[in-house]
């Protein structure tokens, strides 16, 4: 079947572009343009990228007045067709456009921006429009377009410049001649200059060039004959590249003999070499190497739950799985072994880890037990070594993907497997548009694939749980099958674990940041050479910078929330906008001294613990201390080498991580989490807890973990400490079903924005106006507290929790909602309205479904 019309996705960011565009498609590319496929098409007055979306055999309108694609930037289309009809689907979904969800699935060195080159025109045009006058009459001089005499001087320069190298783009004219942009335009539009544009991509294939002997034989003996003394160099290359038979590096062939490039070229200008670029792969771990494994030997609990998942793979059915194993029961082992199976059968696996620092050691284990079978995705890859990761998916090097949430949008052909590590981790959720959560895209990309889905944590999501023992109830557009593993493989028993009352310590004069136990407990483990991993769910050095004189706090000028206080660098910094000043040393509105830095951060942590314990070896993980590419990986090393004592940190060290003389976990403010004005902070603090005292006794040393709080008694962190679950969802689904929060209901948080208070708060008050009204014309607007199986309320206009961010204030509506509503649908409607009503461009409206963040 031969397609004539294509429908495109402009890469154009706007409401009105939201749609496809037909294009015709020229005959030369009529075998190679399919569904995913990006082009460069003419939009308006210039070139922009896109995606097709769908092909037809006949243009649905006069071919006079369509375009053609003017270029195919892929053979390969990035983009399979089960991929584009899932960027559909998440544009529903998510309220999104539908290039955000496209341009989400592909590389950052595919993100391809149009290029403006720029030309001298044809000797006959430029003649024909030299011998015209400013009038457009024939000026009768009859000249030659070479005559220096028809331009400026400045003209000529700038023509020269451009002859020289045939074609230059127009960022390289522009910053050439930075003052004659007026003058170019000039020339552009009077013909002596033309442009073109064309798509360009950010990062290209990275080559490197070989060398092989061009002869063999007979004639590779004559030609060894005929070299002379003064070629005894060529000579001794071409005997090296005839023994080693294989085309060679040619820098190692350099390194080898000793020799310049210019002696290998003389060669290949003889004949006697050929000398070539070979596209290679970027490979992040190059030089790394992976001890092999092999599968261990599966307990009684991780047979009946292998059992279980090989029946839904072997007959290749698509089913969810909640696998709920306590910390260190060995769920990674089933997710290998099982992953064994899937590649064994011919299909392809994708796992997704929640956040990067669970990925080293993810990797080590992949790359171990599958070696060059896996592609890693992460965020600390460069672009160019993501981009070949990328490649080795679509071209079907590989059969297993490991990566962050973007890695769910990996091209595999025939998936068969989704493992999600962690699921109840709210870094699966983007905070960016598209505001996708990678666990209810992995279950629509498994459905379409037929393919299973493990979602495994110790502490599952209340959303997930729920789901899995309601068989979907009011939650969620997937029902998961329970699998339980309750046991640790090693027979080591959880770690004992201790809520030390802060108050307490206080009142018995302890105005030390560790309890006295925590403080033996680490003692002891110094002695014992043991090792001790420290939580503190916070970053900088202090919370903020207060003067005990007239109580003035250090603000962020742009933001309304305060600076925090970072050590290293001496200054105050703003970690929602990247604000940032030097750290004051007298007050700034009152001149006192007594200016102090409060709250306790990993760097104030790691201070005093040198203080207590002199000698003390800290490794410290926090955002400062690994934003350098491969920090992670180097700072969990060097403590797995033992070179730490005491590893230090953040979210980070409570996840994923695996060492065996760890017997010692600290959490520093435990209850944290729970002052944020969020309805999940008791869950997220239940989990972190329970996570990170999992990290204690894990293999034959028992373990022993302190919980410091100032709020020993919540629930959260009662149960916690008991490593019970169970009691802790039960309480804590009281309260979500009294207050119709997930998993009783859906939310959608809406954020509009505007640097003018006054005509902000008029507008959320229309916006949630005017919802309310669609929503009661529909039978939907009401109290979620009656019986109805359907039924939506609206909460708001209210001030965000932080109120302005970059010098914009914020307001926000809740749409609470249960049953089958297109409840998204109406509020994306409701949105555009508002939007048009108003026509200022400075009103931004934010829809995030299913939020995980309410700040």
């Amino acid at each position: 079947m031969i397609y004539r019309m294509a429908k495109v996705i402009v890469d154009v960011p706007s409401r009105e572009t939201d749609r496809p565009f037909d294009y015709l498609i020229p005959e030369s590319m009529a075998g190679w343009i399919e569904v995913g496929s990006r082009v460069g098409v003419p939009f308006g007055r210039r070139t922009v990228q896109g995606f097709v979306v769908s092909l037809h055999e006949q243009p649905e309108m006069d071919r006079a007045r369509m375009k053609p694609i003017q270029e195919l930037l892929d053979l390969m289309p990035p983009l399979p067709p089960d991929l584009v009809e899932l960027a559909e689907w998440m544009s529903r979904r998510y309220a999104c456009s539908l290039i955000a969800a496209l341009q989400a699935m592909i590389p950052a060195a595919l993100k391809g921006k149009a290029e403006r080159y720029i030309r001298v025109a044809d000797a006959e045009i430029a003649e024909e429009e030299a011998s015209v006058g400013p009038d457009g009459q024939p000026n009768g001089e009859g000249i030659l377009f070479a005559l220096p005499r028809l331009f400026t001087p400045e003209e000529e320069e700038i023509l020269s410049f451009v002859r020289a190298s045939d074609t230059v783009t127009m960022n390289q004219l522009g910053a050439k001649y930075p003052e004659a942009a007026g003058l170019i335009k000039d020339m552009l539009a009077r013909g002596v200059l033309t442009e073109s544009q064309a798509i360009k991509d950010k990062v290209r294939k990275k080559t490197v060039k070989t060398v092989a002997a061009a002869v063999s034989g007979q004639a590779a003996q004559e030609a060894l004959a005929s070299f002379g003394p003064q070629a005894r160099r060529q000579k001794e290359v071409l005997a090296y590249l005839l023994e080693v038979g294989l085309p060679q590096l040619l820098q190692e062939v350099l390194s080898a003999l000793q020799v310049t490039a210019g002696t290998v070229k003389k060669l290949a200008e003889k004949g006697f070499a050929v000398i070539e670029d070979v596209e290679v792969f970027r490979d992040p771990y190059q030089g790394r190497r992976f001890q092999g494994s092999e599968p261990l030997t599966r307990t009684p609990e991780q047979e009946q739950v292998y059992r279980r998942l090989s029946e839904t793979l072997d007959e290749e059915r698509h089913e969810v799985f909640l696998l709920h194993g306590v910390t260190g029961s060995g769920k990674t082992e089933v997710y290998l072994q099982t992953i064994e199976r899937c590649i064994a059968s011919g299909r392809q696996a994708i796992v997704l880890v929640p956040e990067i620092s669970l990925t080293p050691q993810m990797v080590e284990r992949f790359k171990g037990r599958f070696g060059a079978k896996v592609a890693v995705m992460h965020s600390r890859l460069s672009t160019g070594e993501r981009y070949d990761e990328w490649r080795k998916i679509r071209e079907g090097r590989v059969e297993v993907a490991i990566g962050a949430r973007s890695a769910i949008f990996a091209p595999f052909g025939r998936l068969g497997l989704i493992v999600m590590d962690e699921e109840h981790e709210t870094s699966y959720k983007q905070e960016e548009t598209p505001k996708y959560h990678a666990r209810d895209v992995a279950v629509k990309r498994a459905r379409q694939h037929g393919a299973a889905v493990i979602l495994g944590s110790a502490t599952p999501s209340l959303e997930s749980y729920h789901a899995a023992r309601s068989g979907g109830g009011d939650y969620g557009e997937f029902a998961p099958v329970l699998l339980e593993m309750k046991q640790r493989p090693s027979g080591s028993q959880l770690p004992g674990v201790q809520i030390v009352d802060m108050r307490e310590e206080l009142k018995e004069g302890n105005r030390s940041m560790f309890s006295r136990a925590l403080h033996q407990g680490i003692a002891a483990r110094l002695e014992r050479g043991e090792q001790t991993v420290l939580l503190l769910n916070r970053r900088g050095y202090s919370t903020f910078v207060m003067c005990r004189s007239c109580g003035y706090v250090a603000g962020c000028p742009d933001c309304d929330i305060s600076l925090t206080y970072h050590q290293k660098s001496n200054n105050l910094r703003c970690h929602y906008c990247g604000y940032a000043e030097a750290a004051p040393s007298v007050c700034p509105e009152c001149g006192s001294e007594h200016i102090r830095y409060f709250g306790t951060g990993t760097q104030r942590v790691e201070g005093e613990l040198a203080k207590l314990f002199p000698g003390i070896r800290v490794i410290r993980m926090d955002v400062d201390t690994t934003s350098e590419k491969g920090a992670h990986e180097k700072l969990l090393q060097a403590f797995r080498e033992k070179k730490g004592d005491v590893l230090l940190g953040t979210q980070m060290v409570a996840k994923g991580l695996d060492f065996p003389d760890v017997t010692l976990v600290g959490v520093i403010a435990a209850d944290t989490a729970l002052n944020f004005p969020d309805f999940r902070s008791a869950e997220k603090t239940f989990q972190l807890l329970t996570q990170v005292a999992g990290r204690a006794g894990r293999h034959q040393l028992p373990g022993e973990v302190f919980i410091q709080s100032y709020m020993p008694e919540h629930y959260s962190i009662v149960h916690a400490s008991g490593h019970d679950y169970l009691s802790f969802v039960r309480e804590e689904l009281k309260t979500r079903r009294t207050l119709h929060y997930p998993p009783y209901s859906r939310l959608i948080l809406v954020t509009l924005s505007h640097e003018k208070l006054p005509l902000l708060l008029r507008m959320a008050e229309n916006f949630a106006g005017d919802l309310r009204a669609k929503a009661q014309r529909q039978g939907w607007f009401g109290s979620l507290d009656r019986f109805a199986p359907a039924a939506l309320d609206i909460l708001g206009p209210v001030a965000s929790p932080i109120p302005r961010i970059k010098n914009r204030y914020r307001f926000q509506c809740m749409v609470k909602y249960r049953g089958d509503l297109d409840a998204v649908g109406l509020v994306r409607e409701t949105a555009a309205t508002t939007l048009d009503h108003l026509r200022d461009a400075m009103l931004q409206i934010s829809i995030d479904v299913d939020p995980q963040m309410l700040m």
